[in-house]
């Protein structure tokens, strides 16, 4: 990993906290688990992602809505099923 991506990586996980414990850690075990391997455009979303309103992504998340846009979607379909731990 590079000084740069090391670099955003603290970044992202500092936006990553939301003030609600349970997407903490959602967008944590992703950070931790997936970011290391996944391509520019998977990244993209994830930032994406972060932009969007607390209690909008805490409906996606537990599945009570959905995103309109099918790559944000799909991310968060992704990250429901990682499995804790």
């Amino acid at each position: 990993m590079t000084h740069d991506d090391a670099t955003e990586l603290r970044r992202l996980r500092w936006r990553s906290r939301r003030g609600m414990r349970e997407l903490d850690r959602l967008f944590e075990r992703w950070l931790d688990r997936c970011w290391p391997s996944s391509t520019e455009a998977e990244r993209e979303v994830f930032r994406r992602l972060l932009d969007c309103e607390d209690d909008r992504l805490w409906k996606w998340f537990l599945g009570h809505e959905r995103s309109d846009d099918a790559q944000l979607d799909t991310l968060v379909q992704s990250i429901r099923q990682l499995p804790p731990g």
